[in-house]
């Protein structure tokens, strides 16, 4: 007797009783088996006309077993070291793992050394992943001294929403816990998990503990206080070195040390968390990027309109977004007797816009753009610089259209934003389009039809432009799908960019009943596409600051020239350079102060000027300057008028240097 199976889509027979890593022994990259589509353990038996395909440590998924394995060790250590440590939860993360522990007393670097140490044995050991099923009675025998295992055992049905990575050790089906099992076969150590895992932990190749922080249990802030200690692993040494690398660059381009070296921003306590204030160098930046987009905006058809920073409630239960998005919004305010609100989005404003008088197909597609100003309840705990904040301007914009204008908008829309970014310096990006969750129809409104509608005309323009299309099902709004534009920068992190909705809801006779007259004098119903190119001002800058690591392109840079004398006596010479220069729209400084020279010279490329103009006599008797560029070049004796001219060209044509 013999098993038909496929193996990575190749028809093999096996003889009965076959374990997946018996297919894969001769690929010793492979730590894990997909099983008709279900991620398995290596150890798992197979049966009669499974599909089995080889589940690759670099692969995204063999990146989060071996990352889910490493918690477990990590977890066996600190319960080794800390016996009165409890267990709370250890999932996979971006880039790494944490787990989270009730003990004593916060950790403090020498402890994770002490567990780092330990872990290192827990791998040279080769301690073996044995899964192992076992009802919730069974379970909560063998986890007694565990309270928060417990307590997930009892959530289990509802284990995605009751804490940030639950559903790796509970879900709606039956419970297992992995032992650690030593050579000879005793236990060393056991935890709750769904799995899988990798076969054992001498398949750990590269791993390190980053650090620890305060985490409230499942999230909330009214339970207890744990301690999370955060960890990295990779498939190889090279690549651990590689991250460790990045995280290191990132460090240095932390825009919140830049903001403050730079003098371009600060977030005062007096104000409060999440509201951030931008000193005279961050206001050119913003000014320029908001000048240059109003403009681009102008030049794509866009109307500019403004509309107030708080409104009525009801407002927001026409749109949908109280009902939906309220947690989001700040608690309402009592003027006259009437509860208002913060706005947290433009789109309820602009719709009142287009429904101020009658309009014609002849109109369409009608533009609405403007920065509004919008102000959202984020948790204290996500707010993060100028990337998470609680008080933002959006470059927001509706396109109002009808539905057979509806994808030359989405592409009109597409390319604009993509060229917006290219502008800025930003030229690698892929598309993510964000769709329904079917499983959840109460956080969604709308048809069926209308969401297959939307999501098809959306995929179509998408794949039209050539650019990687990835899935993000569940992502949408409650009222659309969207595409969204997720850029890298120049160290390889990904943003979420500008975003593209479309719209069947808000329209509705339900919502603000919006119409305009077809060529046949009927009342029709448009098409509403939202559109956020930067998002928000305030966290694009925070982007920019950390892709460019502050020395902006010179049309972006706050101090685009600053001229440095030799001596007192080269002042003036520079001071004359710096009219014309300032006449030509160029921000010029002189730097006036007593230092000496070199000094003058390290504080200007400390703070990232693109262009130092050096004057010293044999530049005052050639009616020339000597140019230095904050990569320590030096060309000498440059023509007064050639100088003017490469700023001016730089800065105009947007030169990315």
């Amino acid at each position: 007797m013999s098993l038909n199976v496929v193996v990575n889509g190749e028809p093999k027979v096996v003889d009965p009783g076959t374990k997946a890593w018996q297919l894969f022994s001769e690929t010793p990259d492979v730590i894990a088996a997909r099983v008709d589509g279900e991620l398995r353990d290596l150890n798992v038996a197979l049966a009669e006309g499974q599909s089995v395909e080889g589940v690759d440590i670099a692969s995204p998924d063999g990146l989060d077993i071996l990352r889910h394995s490493t918690a477990h060790v990590m977890a066996q250590a600190v319960q080794e070291l800390f016996p009165q440590a409890k267990l709370g939860i250890g999932p996979p993360i971006t880039d790494g793992f944490y787990y989270d522990f009730d003990v004593p007393e916060p950790f403090v670097p020498e402890d994770l050394e002490k567990i780092e140490t330990r872990m290192r044995k827990i791998v040279k050991e080769g301690q073996k992943f044995s899964r192992r099923e076992i009802d919730d009675d069974a379970a909560r025998a063998e986890l007694a001294d565990e309270p928060y295992k417990l307590e997930l055992i009892g959530l289990k049905s509802s284990a995605g929403d009751a804490a940030e990575g639950a559903s790796v050790e509970v879900g709606d089906g039956g419970l297992s816990i992995y032992d650690n099992l030593k050579r000879d076969g005793s236990l060393a150590w056991k935890d709750l998990c769904r799995g899988p895992h990798l076969p054992t932990t001498k398949r750990i190749p590269a791993f390190k503990l980053m650090r620890s922080a305060a985490a409230y249990w499942r999230g909330n802030e009214k339970n207890k206080q744990l301690q999370r200690v955060y960890g990295t692993a990779w498939p190889t040494k090279e690549a651990l070195e590689e991250h460790l690398h990045r995280i290191e660059e990132a460090q240095r381009r932390d825009h919140r040390r830049l903001g403050t070296e730079l003098d371009l921003y600060s977030f005062p306590d007096e104000i409060g968390s999440g509201l951030p204030v931008f000193h005279p160098k961050g206001g050119v930046i913003k000014r320029e990027m908001e000048d240059y987009v109003r403009r681009r905006h102008i030049e794509e058809g866009f109307e500019y309109v403004g509309t107030p920073h708080v409104s009525r409630e009801e407002l927001f239960y026409t749109s949908g977004h109280l009902p939906y998005y309220g947690e989001n919004m700040f608690p309402p305010l009592d003027l006259d007797g009437q509860p208002y609100r913060l706005k947290a989005m433009n789109c309820p404003m602009h719709n009142l816009i287009f429904r101020s008088r009658q309009r014609s197909y002849r109109e369409l597609p009608l533009r609405l753009f403007e920065f509004g100003h919008v102000y959202r309840n984020e948790k204290s705990g996500v707010i993060h610089g100028l990337t998470r904040v609680r008080g933002f301007a959006q470059d927001d914009s509706h396109s109002y259209v009808t539905p057979e204008q509806a994808p030359d908008e989405i592409r009109h829309l597409l390319g604009f934003v993509l060229s917006l970014l290219r502008d800025f310096g930003m030229d690698d990006f892929y598309l993510e389009l964000s769709t329904r969750d079917d499983s959840k129809p109460d956080k969604f409104i709308g048809s069926d039809e209308d969401w297959a509608t939307a999501t098809k005309v959306l995929e179509d323009v998408c794949l039209e432009t050539g650019l990687e299309l990835v899935p993000d099902p569940g992502g949408a709004a409650y009222y659309g799908p969207k595409v969204s534009v997720q850029a890298r920068d120049a160290i390889g992190r990904t943003w979420q960019m500008s975003t593209i909705q479309y719209d069947f809801n808000m329209p509705s006779a339900e919502r603000f009943d919006l119409e305009y007259i077809a060529p046949d004098g009927s009342r029709q119903k448009p098409v509403m596409i939202h559109s956020a190119k930067f998002g928000s001002i305030e966290r694009f800058m925070g982007v920019l600051v950390e892709h460019y690591a502050g020395a902006f392109p010179p049309w972006l840079a706050p101090v685009q020239a600053v001229g440095i004398p030799v001596a007192e006596r080269h002042t003036e010479h520079l001071r004359e350079l710096g009219e014309r220069l300032k006449a030509a729209g160029i921000r010029f400084e002189l730097d006036e102060s007593d230092e000496r020279m070199q000094k003058k010279i390290r504080n200007a490329q400390t703070q990232k000027v693109p262009f130092m103009l050096l004057a010293g006599d044999h530049d005052i008797e050639a009616g020339a300057v000597s140019f230095r560029f904050r990569n320590g070049e030096q060309e000498n004796a440059v023509p007064l008028d050639d100088a003017v001219a490469r700023i001016v060209d730089a800065v105009t044509s947007r030169t990315q240097v």
